[in-house]
């Protein structure tokens, strides 16, 4: 049996003890609602500034063409 072979459990014997010792480890429903709730404001703030995007684009791109 090589020697990586010999090691390769003690390491990840070791990797996992040291994961469960650790209090926390992270709140992914709250990272979750976090990312939903952005996705949601964005989507309210665009509803709001796409006419106005739209009408500044446009009156930018008619003004170079002139």
């Amino acid at each position: 049996m090589s020697r990586r072979m010999r090691i390769a459990p003690t390491v990840m014997a070791a990797r996992l003890h040291r994961w469960r010792r650790e209090p926390e480890r992270g709140d992914v429903p709250g990272w979750v609602l976090i990312t939903i709730m952005t996705a949601g404001l964005v989507a309210a703030l665009w509803l709001v500034a796409e006419p106005l995007l739209t009408g500044l684009f446009s009156d930018a791109v008619s003004t170079v063409g002139q």
